[in-house]
């Protein structure tokens, strides 16, 4: 049984209430998504960029990273523009193996810095998927201090199929953040491998994270990379993990009496460091300082920056070539043809190779 108001309505029923008022203006919401549609011109973001503007820095970043071949013309305009004002930074390669701290290390090593008054560019690669090709791009979060401080900047990308996680996007991403007035550059990488040496060319200071019991010390990392480091950083070195550090710093420093001298002049360190406590930071700091005391005042981190500039001049020819070749229309479907015939045994890889070379090259 139902009971019924006077007006013979039911009890469950609802009244109208107070209308309420649209929490969003339309008109300003309306103004956003146009000047989120507005693309800005390459004299704008160069501009921007110059005056230390973030979000026109991000946006020229993205640009760089884009695919599009629409974008690549107004990239290397923005590049242009923001050239002269670059090469005034101290560019920073931290690698090491996963697990070994590297974004906690950067946080610490990050506001050690912007402490003594420096801007901190970090651009982190994030590996991706073989299998979705996506990316996390997690680091934002877990440098969650970092990520706050007005004198920090962040930029994680995704490694994509480049070599060690490093490219020309990643090259050219380190002249935009110094024309945006970031003294101090560092570079992320995703691991340790053979192809991670990428990162020794773009970068004036290639450091090395390593924590102790992980195995072997000695075996336990290619010895490419070991050649390169201009010093190691044992980190975790904190709690009952203090005696495994002292001992793996010895053994360390041992295998680096075994290797070539550097043409730097620099004689590689090997020091510990606990990020979560903060300890031991302003000792790797030091240990830069010293690197750039010597190397500049030897020549030797002119000439370096000189010969790295040539490097990815070559990179950047080799890279278009790569990428002209598979966009070519006719390419594509020769491509597919021969690879079937190269599955079928119908034709070497080589000599396939060969054929399509020679269309490209007569078109």
């Amino acid at each position: 049984m139902i009971l019924e108001n006077k007006n013979n309505k039911s009890a469950l029923s609802e009244i109208n209430g107070v209308q309420q008022p649209d929490s969003i203006s339309t008109t300003v919401a309306q103004n956003i998504l146009q000047f989120r549609r507005k693309q800005p011109t390459a004299e704008e973001l160069i501009t921007a960029i110059c005056k230390g503007d973030k979000i026109a820095l991000s946006r020229a970043i993205t640009l760089i990273e884009s695919t599009n071949e629409a974008h690549l013309d107004k990239a290397n305009q923005v590049i242009q523009g923001c050239l002269p004002y670059a090469n005034q930074s101290v560019r920073i390669g931290i690698t090491g193996v996963p697990g070994v701290g590297k974004s906690t290390f950067i946080e610490a090593f990050g506001k050690y810095l912007t402490s003594l008054g420096k801007k901190v560019a970090v651009l982190a690669v994030d590996p991706s998927s073989s299998i979705s090709h996506g990316s996390i791009l997690g680091d934002k979060t877990r440098m969650e201090e970092l990520v706050k401080d007005e004198n920090a900047f962040i930029r994680p990308s995704a490694s994509g199929d480049s070599l060690g996680g490093v490219a020309r996007k990643t090259r050219e991403s380190i002249i935009l953040c110094e024309a945006s007035g970031f003294d101090t550059i560092i570079i992320e990488t995703v691991g340790v491998g053979q192809s991670e040496t990428a990162v020794h060319s773009m970068v004036d200071f290639f450091l090395l994270l390593k924590i102790a019991g992980a195995g072997d010390e000695l075996q336990g990392i290619k010895r490419g990379i070991m050649e390169m480091a201009d010093t190691i950083v044992i980190n975790k070195a904190d709690g009952d993990n203090k005696a495994k550090a002292k001992l793996a710093k010895t053994e360390f420093n041992r295998a680096l009496h075994l290797f070539p001298a550097k043409k730097s002049g620099w004689i590689p360190k090997v020091t510990t460091c606990s990020a979560i406590e903060k300890e031991g930071i302003d000792n790797v700091w030091q240990l830069i300082t010293d690197y750039l005391k010597i190397t500049k005042s030897n020549t030797y981190f002119e000439r370096k920056r000189q010969e790295q500039n040539q490097f990815w001049m070559l990179e950047t020819i080799n890279e278009q070539l790569k990428n002209r070749f598979y966009h070519h229309s006719e390419i594509i479907t020769l491509l597919e043809a021969n690879k079937k015939a190269v599955q079928n045994n119908e034709i070497s890889p080589f000599a396939a190779a060969q054929l399509l070379l020679q269309k490209y090259f007569k078109e």
